[in-house]
């Protein structure tokens, strides 16, 4: 016996009511063999069996038939016996059958002397718990699965000193480190040197312990050394307590959008400065035509002059202001140059032969403190250029280079093969991909801003002082490579240099053109000329002109005037129109009406606009000569003489 005497007696029974009392644990005793010898309601409860259904059964009966097959049962007891306890987590098995996640504890109860007693027994129901766990548990995995299964992003956890905890696989697709490579390593390797220089990793890791969150975009280094365009979120994680535990980090690569981002910033910008240069081109061109129209007027007058005097001063003064008129002229084939409306005659040509054809004029506007280099490539081939215009392009660049060394240096021109694909091509608006001849023309001067560069080749921009250049050079190279089918890349950096580089397409044909031009022979000045002209003064000067060559004229200021006349019976052998006039009928119209009353007619058409700027608009027939303004004495005696 455990107890003996009345308070022993009392004690017992006391201990027995707690027991009793007891429901949430299975508390009973057993034997030194494993028989139940106590069963409390606790155990009912929780293993279905009545006490006197249970006490002097073997306690093995409530494991699984895979635990009594193992011998678990008996485990337990020589565990106790030997150590005093034995502790197990694992299934049981109730009256009926069904099975429950028990807690169970066996302990030895011995004697005073030592001598075995038998064991007790608390057993405690963890299913709840257990499901609980499990649930929990296969949470995680799911969790775990489903982080270890992105590859889009990279998701990984820190320690609280920024040192990497886990790594999934995105983290080694992007930032390519295997798991066992980079665990331990402190996260501050991603960033780039000067952002560890700069302290960017602890003060993002400060923000986040201070915010919570810290989310940004940068540059970030891979294994490999290499640098991506990363976006990054750091949350700060606490457990219920609020004690720092770490941080998740999350980083994606936007390398290909921020490309795709910066190549659609630069084809916006690209587009602007295209209908910005498209737009002054017009408001060039549109000046550079009525410009015309007074020269026209002006020179005309100072050829008549020239003829009806024969005083030496008068010429002299007359000499002068045709200079200076001619000058005003030149003015507006630059601007009609930059806006593309210049008449063009493009020859099969070699770039390097028609450099070398003036090599010694580009020697001399380079300058005696400029050394002069050349780097042909032997293979150019050829391209359809008009060759006046390229030779004034090349000077116009040279002189540019040459005002940039004013301390003297090197002035280099370079020719070359290029093959423009899809994604160069690209870079210069409206410019079709294919093969095409390189000529650059570059300095070791004092190089452009980017400020100035985005703005150089706009018409009457310049850095030089007032008087020192019209700031149309450039423009007038522009507006000739664009027209030809081209496109002009300027490189510069301040201090270093400038390099402006000319992209011609390549002809088809490999051998050169022919340059000889049939003369044409003189012809008797004789005829009868209707001359429509909307401006009184330009009028007033071709008929004064016309006549002093020579010619019977007749005279209207539009349209339908001149169509009055011609319907009424008017014989003339040439019909001179300006092209663009008001009243809703153009010199082009007016021709073509006037040839279907008069077949054999004549048609001579002059305008300040170029001819394949007016055919844009408005189709000339192949037979209608043309004259662009201003014309003078000799251009029209040609003109005249080629059409009669």
């Amino acid at each position: 016996m455990l107890f003996s005497g009345p308070a022993a007696a009392n004690g017992a029974e006391r201990f027995q009511v707690l027991i009793d009392a007891v429901v949430d644990y299975a508390i009973y005793m057993l034997d030194p063999q494993g028989y139940i010898v106590s069963w409390n309601p606790g155990a009912e409860r929780i293993k279905g069996y009545a006490p006197d259904e249970i006490i002097g059964q073997h306690f093995s009966r409530f494991f699984t038939p895979e635990d009594q097959a193992a011998g678990r049962s008996a485990l337990a007891l020589d565990t106790a016996q030997r150590t005093g306890r034995f502790e197990d987590e694992n299934w049981r098995v109730r009256k009926d059958g069904s099975r429950f996640w028990a807690l169970a504890v066996l302990d030895a109860i011995r004697a005073p002397d030592g001598t075995l007693i038998g064991f007790a027994k608390i057993t405690r129901d963890m299913t709840d718990r257990k499901r609980v766990q499990d649930e929990l548990r296969r949470s995680e995995e799911r969790f775990r699965l489903l982080v270890e299964g992105v590859v889009d992003y990279a998701i990984f956890m820190l320690d609280r000193d920024g040192r990497i905890a886990s790594w999934n696989a995105g983290a080694r697709r992007i930032k390519g480190y295997a798991t066992e490579q980079i665990s331990g390593q402190h996260f501050s390797r991603f960033y780039t040197a000067e952002d560890q220089g700069a302290g960017v990793p602890q003060r993002i890791l400060a923000r986040a312990l201070r915010e919570g969150r810290c989310e940004m975009e940068g540059p970030r280094v891979r294994k490999d050394g290499s640098t991506f365009w990363a976006h990054v979120v750091i949350d700060a994680i606490r457990d219920d307590a609020g004690t720092l535990i770490g941080f998740a980090k999350v980083t994606r690569d936007l390398t290909e959008r921020k490309q795709a981002q910066e190549a659609l910033d630069k084809a916006k910008e690209q587009l602007f400065q295209a209908q910005k240069m498209e737009t002054v081109g017009q408001l060039t061109g549109g000046v550079a035509h009525d410009f015309n129209n007074l020269l026209t007027a002006v020179l005309g007058s100072l050829d008549l002059i020239t003829h009806l005097t024969s005083d030496e001063r008068v010429r002299r003064l007359v000499d002068t202001a045709q200079r200076a008129t001619n000058r005003g002229a030149q003015l507006t084939a630059q601007l009609l140059a930059f806006s593309r409306r210049q008449t063009l005659n493009p020859q099969t040509a070699n770039l390097n032969d028609l450099i070398d054809a003036f090599d010694t004029l580009l020697r001399r506007a380079a300058g005696d403190s400029v050394a002069f280099e050349r780097q042909f490539d032997p293979r150019s081939r050829n391209v359809e250029v008009d060759t006046a215009q390229f030779q004034a392009a090349i000077l116009n660049l040279v002189v540019n280079a040459q005002d940039a060394m004013a301390q003297g240096g090197t002035l280099t021109i370079r020719t070359a093969n290029v093959e423009l694909g899809p994604e160069r091509a690209d870079t210069f608006h409206e410019l079709t991909p294919g093969p095409y001849v390189m000529v650059e023309v570059s300095d070791s001067g004092t190089g452009m801003s980017d400020e100035v560069r985005a703005r150089a080749i706009e018409p009457f921009f310049t850095t030089k002082d007032v008087g020192e250049g019209s700031g149309l050079g450039l423009s007038q190279v522009y507006g000739f490579v664009r027209q030809s089918g081209g496109q002009l890349e300027i490189v510069s950096t301040p201090g270093t240099g400038t390099a402006v580089r000319l992209y011609l397409p390549r002809s088809a044909s490999d051998s050169v053109a022919d340059e000889s031009r049939p003369s044409v022979a003189p012809v008797v000045r004789t005829g009868r000329i209707l001359v429509v002209e909307d401006d009184a003064e330009v009028r007033h000067i071709a008929v004064q002109t016309l006549e002093l060559l020579g010619y019977t004229t007749f005279q209207a200021h539009d349209a339908p005037e001149a169509m009055a006349m011609l319907q009424a019976g008017l014989d003339v052998d040439v019909l001179f129109t300006d092209v663009v006039m008001p009243k809703g009928m153009s010199g082009v119209v007016l021709a073509k009406e006037a040839r279907r009353i008069r077949p054999d007619l004549r048609i001579l058409l002059a305008s300040g606009h170029p001819r394949e700027t007016l055919d844009r608009v408005e189709l000339i027939p192949g037979d209608f000569a043309f004259i662009g303004k201003p014309y003078q004495v000799p251009g029209l005696t040609a003109a005249l003489e080629a059409l009669l």
